[in-house]
């Protein structure tokens, strides 16, 4: 997955105004304690964010 991947399915989720600020402001676990904008930025694979945001959110399986 890449990084805009990733923020298409963040927006298509949450909304353009704010996918950015959840992924800056919710820290998860599974990302040890980082946001998801924390995570892709120390070189997390967007796949592995993806992931925890799906968790997070509890979206349904298809949308993995």
């Amino acid at each position: 997955m890449r990084h805009s991947e990733f923020w298409e399915r963040m927006t298509l989720h949450l909304g353009p105004g704010y996918a950015r600020v959840w992924a800056a402001t919710q820290v998860m676990a599974e990302l040890d304690g980082r946001t998801a904008s924390e995570a892709l930025e120390a070189g997390v694979d967007p796949k592995v964010v993806w992931r925890a945001v799906h968790a997070s959110l509890e979206l349904p399986a298809r949308e993995r």
